[in-house]
């Protein structure tokens, strides 16, 4: 199965025209309807989109197109770059404990509240959440590229200010643990 699943919501004739040329396509298609779409299985790594000819309320990663009839390249490239422009933004938003980083717009958020994140502190974020018990050498080498052999406060400096914010806005003394074997994210 391609990683790539368009979904047709309650849109028969563009089912029918996209299912006539499925071969010559670089997605799957699947037709939906209301009454049949909890039933529809996707993939969870898949990039799928939902396309529909009116706005649904409930619905997630859903295009709509109204202007038929249309060029059938004009139709599949608008069809691929949204499936690029969802790859991009489901890639740059990570689960990092109870919290979700999105690494595009640099914010961390939990419930309602955002936190805005400098360059730095998002890298941070993501090499301690991706390695787990990182050490102040590795941190210096690999988020601020200095040499292991620098006597320096920078690494702490950074953690205990972003430990702060993460105090002030979410009231969580806890995000960034340090242990015998180095800092890590709970």
């Amino acid at each position: 199965m391609n990683s790539k699943v368009l979904i047709v919501y309650e849109y028969q004739i563009l089912f029918e025209i996209l299912n006539e040329i499925k071969e010559n396509l670089s997605f799957d298609i699947i037709k939906s309807n209301k009454d049949e779409f909890n039933t529809v299985k996707i993939n969870s790594k898949s990039n799928y989109l939902i396309i529909a000819s009116k706005k649904q309320q409930s619905l997630d990663n859903y295009i709509i197109i109204k202007d038929l009839p249309m060029k059938l390249e004009k139709l599949i490239e608008f069809i691929n770059i949204n499936f690029l422009k969802n790859k991009y933004s489901n890639q740059s938003d990570l689960k990092i404990g109870k919290y979700r980083l999105d690494l595009n717009s640099r914010k961390i958020m939990f419930d309602k509240k955002t936190l805005s994140l400098t360059e730095r502190e998002t890298n941070l974020i993501f090499f301690i959440n991706q390695k787990g018990n990182v050490n102040i050498k590795d941190l210096q080498k690999k988020v601020w590229d200095y040499s292991t052999e620098l006597d320096t406060h920078t690494v702490e400096t950074h953690i205990y200010r972003l430990r702060k914010k993460m105090k002030d806005i979410f009231e969580d003394d806890n995000f960034i643990i340090n242990s015998k074997n180095g800092y890590f994210i709970k």
